[in-house]
């Protein structure tokens, strides 16, 4: 494992831990290496309604931060129906249950997603 992947592998780490610590429900973490360029890890989480969505994005924010791995990019903040938290090579997907059903982002990047083609 080389340096850009253990930071990646650590982060994800902080990401579930700070979800479970939280009380997001569902958590699945998908690892995309060799898969994607843009990132290494993919993790798909729950929270019970939109003042949970927003709060988990807040609190990993936060977590990201004081871990020392910089400022996340937060999208979706407004409606907090979907909230996306990108930190560069772990993104995170927040849901609301019946948002992440209607999108089904594990049905997408399953384990039979082909490797990203050499260019």
């Amino acid at each position: 494992m080389n340096a850009k992947q253990a930071a990646a592998t650590k982060l994800c780490d902080i990401v579930q831990s700070c979800l479970e610590d939280n009380k997001a429900e569902q958590v699945v973490t998908i690892d995309l290496t060799g898969k994607t360029s843009f990132a290494d890890f993919m993790i798909i989480a729950n929270g019970r309604s939109t003042r949970h969505v927003g709060a988990l994005a807040d609190f990993l924010k936060d977590a990201i931060r004081d871990a020392g791995f910089g400022v996340a990019h937060i999208e979706g903040k407004s409606n907090c129906d979907w909230v996306l938290v990108d930190v560069g090579d772990v993104i995170v997907h927040i849901f609301r249950p019946e948002v992440r059903d209607f999108y089904n982002l594990e049905k997408i990047w399953t384990e039979t997603t082909p490797k990203e083609m050499s260019n």
